[in-house]
């Protein structure tokens, strides 16, 4: 029996799935704690839960994880340098050194200045020292990418640093967009490098001897080396997976996921088996990418989201530890909630709450979080917050002792602490929906009773026991999946209209005429209140927990290709062939489109070869468009291909 092992490292849990490959069938699951500071902690610990005798038929192993995710969306990642070449940019760019040179070329591919590569040497023997990878950015470069190459080789002549081109990423025009896309690739190459490690690492320490696949955030799978290559192409693995996996899990081909993870809420469609793809690049908190990606709704509110009060109830936006999952590690914060200090609902914030406590990140054991905590220290944070910081130890402590170590008021150092959250120095422990569902005793994973008293509190201020006090989150809650559900489907009305229609609507619901599956752990307990606002076949499916984890083994081999066939000028009958491996001059159009078409089929079915898919085992589907620009005009022609294989039909 040929099995397959699907791991996804989320921001909470990271799960595993056994699948047999010959059916699909899932045969074991198993769920454990994401371990930030050693991923392979994590991965051994959910790898070492599964039935061990099924480890030496693995055959093929496939990773998803939301790390890129949430590193792009904290202003996380490794620093990056980057060189543009024949243009500069106004808006912002994720880099921290950045020169522009001259060069670039013409929208038909043409030399517009001569590559100036002197800057380039002076660039690189400055900044070697403190950067860990550079992005390479010329104008033009979908056209022409020459000077890319020429920057590019010229860095590697220098450093043994990555080295990423725009073109290697992007043939869409928009130099601002490929220049950012260039720099988040630059900056997670280290990032998804130490993730892929740590899964091999477990893989040997378990004698597993299978291929590495990667989901990527278009719903389709790539090998370790694209993936190491091309990180930024997982920015939405997580997602992507999840949709995959609750297609698979359900026995669907069209439906509507809805994953329920630790930090959001994330919602896709998929149709006939094909992820919809955006019709725009992915965006990633401010950043917009050309990253092909799956077309998601995200809410940042999630069974970690904090919930906190200040004259009413507030959910997220932030992700904090529950307090049922920090009582665990720490059975004394039970106490402590009971002997919580009020505080004056006037001065109450997201930070400054009874319910809240804050720790180290990492361990006093692990010398390797001790020099990322270094690292922070020494280049992130300022003199107010280094006292702040001295002040948290690795036992949670709430404002007040803190307040009493630096002997300050806490609203002096509110703003220290958040940042401190924010670069991720120190973790925030407080109240969530899921402390909500163990209160309820619909979800009991931890210490229910940490739940309770932390409900007590904060219920307290609103005038709710802990019992109704946790339904209204519950409430609340799935009111907001409603909403996310109808703001993806109804995409041209602003939330808040339809918010508003869902608040009046006291006869009416909205319809949803494909099912929705539901995909986390926690997901059964809120489909009683999300029917109350959406009228929907709601399916829960069996192995919901590990959605995630079965789509990254379920997922299809996919490959796209766009070619543009576009005349070389007036009073010539020549034409250019531009893609994503060369810009080809045609004699006349029709050996234009006759190269074009041969080129797509190479480039569908070799990208496949790669993976060792036989042409007959591949669905290839090409599209093509003719067009003329204007009266006069010569016609233009735009070729699109689609290639999908299943690694399961692997021999």
């Amino acid at each position: 029996m040929k099995l397959g092992l699907g791991i996804d490292t989320g921001g909470t849990y990271t799960d595993a799935v056994l699948m047999n490959l010959a059916d699909g069938s899932i045969l074991d699951f198993n769920k454990a704690l994401t371990t930030h500071s050693n991923l392979v902690e994590g991965i051994e610990n959910v790898v070492a839960g599964l039935r061990q005798e099924y480890l030496k038929n693995i055959k093929l192993v496939s990773v998803s994880t939301t790390l890129s995710t949430n590193s792009t969306l904290e202003g996380k990642g490794h620093p990056a340098g980057l060189i543009l070449a024949g243009y500069t940019v106004n808006g912002d760019i994720p880099a921290r050194e950045m020169i522009s040179i001259v060069g670039g070329h013409d929208s038909k591919g043409n030399e517009v200045s001569c590559l100036d590569l002197k800057p380039v040497e002076e660039f690189v023997s400055g900044t070697r020292g403190k950067l860990f990878s550079y992005a390479v950015s010329s104008y033009f470069s979908a056209r022409n990418p020459e000077h890319e190459l020429s920057v590019k080789k010229t860095i590697e002549q220098l450093t043994d640093k990555p080295v990423v081109c725009g073109h290697e990423l992007s043939l869409s025009l928009g130099a601002y967009e490929r220049a950012v896309t260039a720099v988040l690739n630059a900056r997670l190459i280290p990032i998804t490098s130490q993730f892929i490690r740590a899964v091999l690492s477990v893989m040997e320490a378990r004698n597993i001897k299978a291929p590495m696949m990667v989901m990527k955030c278009d719903g389709s799978l790539a090998c370790i080396e694209e993936a190491l290559e091309k990180p930024v192409e997982s920015i939405f693995s997580g997602p992507a997976a999840s949709l995959v996996g609750a297609a698979h899990i359900s026995g669907l081909k069209t439906c509507v996921a809805v994953d329920v993870g630790g930090t959001s809420t994330d919602i896709a469609l998929i149709e006939d088996g094909v992820p919809e793809i955006s019709e725009n690049g992915a965006v990633v908190g401010n950043w917009k990418t050309m990253v092909r990606a799956v077309r998601i709704r995200t809410s940042a509110m999630g069974g970690d989201s904090h919930v906190w009060a200040q004259k009413k109830l507030y959910i997220g936006p932030n992700r904090v530890i529950p307090l049922c999952l920090a009582a665990s590690e720490y059975p004394f914060l039970e106490d402590r909630l009971r002997k919580a200090e009020r505080i004056s609902d006037r001065l109450m914030d997201d930070i400054f709450q009874p319910a809240s406590f804050f720790v180290r990140s990492g361990s006093r054991e692990s010398d390797d979080d001790l020099q990322d905590l270094n690292y922070s220290i020494e280049f992130e944070l300022e003199n107010h917050e280094r006292q702040i910081f001295a002040a948290i130890g690795y036992e949670p402590v709430s404002v007040y002792d803190i307040a009493e170590v630096v002997g300050k008021h806490p609203l002096q150092f509110v703003k220290a602490l958040r940042s401190l959250v924010q670069k991720r120095c120190i973790y925030h422990i407080g109240f969530t929906p899921t402390d909500a569902l163990h209160v309820l005793g619909e979800y009991e994973m931890w210490n229910g009773n940490a739940s309770f008293l932390g409900a007590e509190l904060l219920g307290g201020y609103l005038g709710l026991d802990p019992e109704s006090f946790s339904r209204e989150i519950k409430r609340s809650f799935a009111k907001n999946i409603a909403l996310d559900l109808l703001t993806f489907f109804a995409k041209d009305f602003k939330r808040e209209d339809l918010e508003k229609l869902l608040a009046s609507s006291r006869f009416t619901k909205f319809k949803i005429d494909i099912p929705v599956v539901m995909i986390g752990a926690p997901v059964k307990a809120y489909v009683p209140e999300l029917r109350e606002f959406i009228d929907a076949d709601i399916r829960v499916p069996e192995f919901h927990e590990v959605g995630n984890a079965a789509g990254a083994l379920a997922g299809n081999i996919i490959k796209r290709s766009e070619i543009l066939i576009r005349p070389a000028g007036s009073g010539t009958e020549q034409y250019y062939v531009f893609s994503e491996v060369e810009r080809k001059v045609a004699d006349n159009y029709h050996e234009a489109v006759d190269y074009g078409l041969e080129l797509m089929g190479k480039l569908i079915f070799g990208h496949m070869d790669g993976y060792g898919l036989q042409k007959e085992q591949v669905r290839f589907d090409l599209e093509r468009k003719d067009f003329t620009p204007g009266f006069g005009a010569q016609k233009e022609t735009r070729l699109m291909g689609l290639g999908i294989g299943n690694p399961l039909k692997l021999k």
